[in-house]
Protein backbone atom coordinates (compact mmCIF):
# COMPACT_ATOMS: atom_id res chain seq x y z
CA UNK A 1 0.00 0.00 0.00
CA UNK A 2 1.17 3.53 -0.94
CA UNK A 3 0.07 6.51 1.09
CA UNK A 4 -0.78 10.06 -1.01
CA UNK A 5 -0.93 13.45 0.17
CA UNK A 6 -1.22 16.97 -0.73
CA UNK A 7 -1.41 20.41 0.62
CA UNK A 8 -2.12 23.53 -0.60
CA UNK A 9 -1.03 26.74 1.48
CA UNK A 10 -0.60 30.73 0.17
CA UNK A 11 1.71 32.52 1.73
CA UNK A 12 2.49 36.10 1.50
CA UNK A 13 5.91 36.34 0.30
CA UNK A 14 7.54 36.07 -3.36
CA UNK A 15 8.48 32.74 -4.33
CA UNK A 16 12.32 33.30 -4.46
CA UNK A 17 11.73 33.66 -0.58
CA UNK A 18 9.73 30.57 0.02
CA UNK A 19 12.42 28.59 -2.06
CA UNK A 20 14.77 29.75 0.03
CA UNK A 21 13.49 27.79 3.26
CA UNK A 22 11.73 25.18 0.91
CA UNK A 23 15.15 23.88 -1.03
CA UNK A 24 17.23 24.09 2.21
CA UNK A 25 17.17 20.56 3.27
CA UNK A 26 18.17 21.66 6.93
CA UNK A 27 15.35 23.73 7.61
CA UNK A 28 12.87 21.13 5.70
CA UNK A 29 14.14 18.37 8.03
CA UNK A 30 13.30 20.98 11.52
CA UNK A 31 10.27 21.77 10.66
CA UNK A 32 9.23 17.67 10.68
CA UNK A 33 8.10 15.85 14.24
CA UNK A 34 9.93 12.89 13.65
CA UNK A 35 12.86 14.13 12.13
CA UNK A 36 15.49 13.75 15.32
CA UNK A 37 18.69 15.18 13.65
CA UNK A 38 20.22 15.26 10.08
CA UNK A 39 23.39 15.83 8.49
CA UNK A 40 24.20 17.35 5.10
CA UNK A 41 26.38 15.57 2.44
CA UNK A 42 27.04 18.64 0.30
CA UNK A 43 26.98 22.46 0.31
CA UNK A 44 23.70 22.76 -1.79
CA UNK A 45 21.64 20.41 0.73
CA UNK A 46 21.24 17.94 -2.15
CA UNK A 47 21.81 15.35 -0.33
CA UNK A 48 21.14 14.69 3.24
CA UNK A 49 20.31 12.12 6.14
CA UNK A 50 17.51 12.28 8.20
CA UNK A 51 17.40 10.14 11.31
CA UNK A 52 13.81 9.63 12.06
CA UNK A 53 12.01 8.10 14.81
CA UNK A 54 8.91 6.10 14.13
CA UNK A 55 6.61 5.34 16.89
CA UNK A 56 5.50 1.97 15.14
CA UNK A 57 5.90 -1.78 17.09
CA UNK A 58 8.48 -3.23 14.44
CA UNK A 59 10.83 0.30 14.80
CA UNK A 60 13.03 0.67 17.68
CA UNK A 61 14.96 3.91 18.14
CA UNK A 62 15.99 5.70 14.82
CA UNK A 63 16.21 5.23 11.24
CA UNK A 64 18.46 6.51 8.82
CA UNK A 65 16.48 7.84 5.36
CA UNK A 66 18.99 9.12 2.99
CA UNK A 67 17.51 11.85 0.82
CA UNK A 68 18.43 13.07 -2.32
CA UNK A 69 16.80 15.63 -4.43
CA UNK A 70 15.87 13.91 -8.09
CA UNK A 71 14.87 17.66 -9.63
CA UNK A 72 15.73 21.12 -9.00
CA UNK A 73 14.64 23.88 -11.18
CA UNK A 74 14.88 27.05 -8.78
CA UNK A 75 12.37 28.69 -7.77
CA UNK A 76 9.79 26.66 -9.13
CA UNK A 77 10.04 23.21 -7.98
CA UNK A 78 11.83 20.84 -6.51
CA UNK A 79 11.36 17.08 -6.47
CA UNK A 80 13.03 14.57 -3.70
CA UNK A 81 13.41 11.01 -2.39
CA UNK A 82 14.07 9.34 0.91
CA UNK A 83 15.11 5.70 1.09
CA UNK A 84 15.62 3.49 4.32
CA UNK A 85 15.06 0.10 5.29
CA UNK A 86 11.46 0.68 6.49
CA UNK A 87 10.25 2.96 3.70
CA UNK A 88 10.19 4.79 0.41
CA UNK A 89 8.93 8.78 0.70
CA UNK A 90 8.79 10.59 -2.69
CA UNK A 91 7.85 14.48 -2.17
CA UNK A 92 7.59 17.20 -4.20
CA UNK A 93 6.96 21.01 -3.48
CA UNK A 94 6.10 23.20 -6.37
CA UNK A 95 5.67 27.31 -6.54
CA UNK A 96 3.22 28.97 -8.48
CA UNK A 97 3.51 32.93 -8.25
CA UNK A 98 0.47 34.58 -7.56
CA UNK A 99 -1.17 38.16 -6.77
CA UNK A 100 0.04 38.28 -3.33
CA UNK A 101 2.82 36.28 -2.87
CA UNK A 102 3.16 31.99 -3.38
CA UNK A 103 1.11 29.30 -3.83
CA UNK A 104 3.24 25.92 -2.41
CA UNK A 105 1.97 23.12 -3.49
CA UNK A 106 3.29 19.78 -1.18
CA UNK A 107 2.63 16.64 -2.69
CA UNK A 108 4.47 12.99 -0.82
CA UNK A 109 4.10 9.50 -1.42
CA UNK A 110 5.41 6.87 1.04
CA UNK A 111 5.39 3.45 0.53
CA UNK A 112 6.25 1.03 3.62
CA UNK A 113 8.37 -2.09 3.62
CA UNK A 114 7.22 -2.53 7.32
CA UNK A 115 3.86 -2.91 8.99
CA UNK A 116 2.19 0.42 10.29
CA UNK A 117 5.13 2.95 8.53
CA UNK A 118 1.50 3.74 6.02
CA UNK A 119 -0.82 3.66 8.64
CA UNK A 120 1.55 5.95 10.57
CA UNK A 121 2.40 8.63 7.69
CA UNK A 122 -1.56 8.27 7.27
CA UNK A 123 -2.68 9.68 10.02
CA UNK A 124 -0.04 12.17 10.76
CA UNK A 125 1.15 13.80 7.64
CA UNK A 126 -1.52 16.39 7.82
CA UNK A 127 -0.26 17.59 10.96
CA UNK A 128 3.56 17.41 9.73
CA UNK A 129 3.24 19.59 6.85
CA UNK A 130 0.75 21.97 8.83
CA UNK A 131 4.41 22.02 10.58
CA UNK A 132 5.72 22.67 7.66
CA UNK A 133 3.40 25.75 7.42
CA UNK A 134 4.76 27.04 10.22
CA UNK A 135 7.58 26.51 10.42
CA UNK A 136 8.29 28.65 6.34
CA UNK A 137 5.70 30.68 8.08
CA UNK A 138 7.98 31.78 11.09
CA UNK A 139 11.49 31.88 8.99
CA UNK A 140 9.51 34.21 6.75
CA UNK A 141 8.07 36.10 9.02
CA UNK A 142 4.49 35.92 6.87
CA UNK A 143 0.94 34.62 7.74
CA UNK A 144 -0.69 31.68 5.47
CA UNK A 145 -4.25 31.07 4.03
CA UNK A 146 -4.79 27.40 3.49
CA UNK A 147 -6.78 27.15 -0.10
Amino acid sequence: MTVQVERTFDLSAPPEEVWAFISDAGKRAGAISVVESYELHDEDGERATWHVSLPIPLVRGTVSVETEQLERDPPRYVRFVGRSKVMRVVGEHELEEIEDGTRLHNRFQVKGKLPGVETFFERNFQDELRNLERAIEDDLGVSMDEE
